[in-house]
């Protein structure tokens, strides 16, 4: 069959794929390994760098490239190699970086120095950034290093995101100020992360660096039919995707704002809901 007529689905990971616990299930993984061995157009959208999205979902054939970073990278699955970059302008970084440390914050900073991917850091201020370090450095991931000055990769490798961890009432104000006074450029997300509760995160992007702009770019580069699309998410960082997408279908554990533009609500991820709608769609 042409790729041109047949449907691509696109899952967002955490609370839409993988369960509670950040895993597939037994069922989950061997049906969507049959479906994918089946020749069924499938990937993933996720903020999640490639390590991460490689440690949930391990020897999947996945053959489609995958999103990653909210969209900054479309990455070859197995390689690494990077097809697309959504990276922030070098100044930008520097200006972004200054009002972070205005405001007693300091980022994680995730690049592409040209070679490999990097997540930079110098020091770990909070139990939040510990936690993700040490999550980080159990998983193996081997972007983590050490600086003494984050700004070093600035000008030099591709900056495509700065993430800062804190307490909501510390970071509430850094997000509204970069949404006033830098409108436009960049592509921000405010949450609790649910592995780390009662820390939150921003990460901060460039404009560019969106879920729907690079779905958009994967379904025409690989040739299928945008109209055709199915995609799947819970979370603040897929609402422009359902904004976006022709079908978009929420589990049930979704926030309201992305039930608000899904075309359907399944069950909840603790039910694999996304892979039981392939398998029913795909039998």
């Amino acid at each position: 069959m042409n790729p041109a007529t047949r449907r691509m689905y696109v899952s967002d990971l955490d609370g839409t794929l993988l369960r509670p616990d950040a895993t597939l299930s037994d069922y989950a993984r061997r049906e969507l390994t049959g479906l994918l061995e089946r020749g069924l157009a499938f990937t993933v959208a996720t903020a999640r760098g490639l390590p991460g999205i490689r440690e949930a979902l391990g020897d999947l054939p996945l053959t489609l490239p995958v999103i990653a970073i909210n969209g900054a990278f479309i990455s070859d699955y197995r390689t690494g190699r990077h097809h697309v970059i959504r990276d922030i302008a070098p100044s930008l970084a520097e200006e972004i970086y200054r009002r972070i440390l205005r405001h007693g914050c300091v980022p994680f900073v995730s690049t592409f120095d040209g070679v490999r991917d990097r997540l930079y850091f110098n020091r770990l201020a909070n139990p939040g950034m510990e936690w993700y370090h040490n999550d980080r450095r159990r998983s193996g991931d081997q972007r983590l290093t050490c600086i003494q000055d984050l700004t070093h990769p600035f000008g030099r490798d591709h900056i495509v995101s700065l993430s800062v961890i804190g307490a909501r009432e510390q970071l509430w104000p850094l997000a509204e100020e970069l949404e006033s006074e830098l409108p436009g450029q960049l592509e921000n997300h405010f949450f609790e992360n649910p592995y780390s509760p009662p820390w939150w995160w921003l990460t901060i992007h460039d404009r560019r660096a969106c879920k729907s702009h690079a779905v958009r770019t994967l379904v025409e580069q690989a040739g299928y039919d945008y109209d055709a699309l199915v995609v799947f998410g819970d979370s603040l960082n897929d609402v422009k995707l359902f904004r976006s997408a022709p079908h978009a279908v929420a589990v049930a554990n979704a926030t309201d704002d992305v039930k608000r533009y899904a075309h359907e609500t399944i069950g909840p991820n603790e039910d694999d809901s996304v892979v039981r709608y392939l398998v029913r769609h795909h039998a």
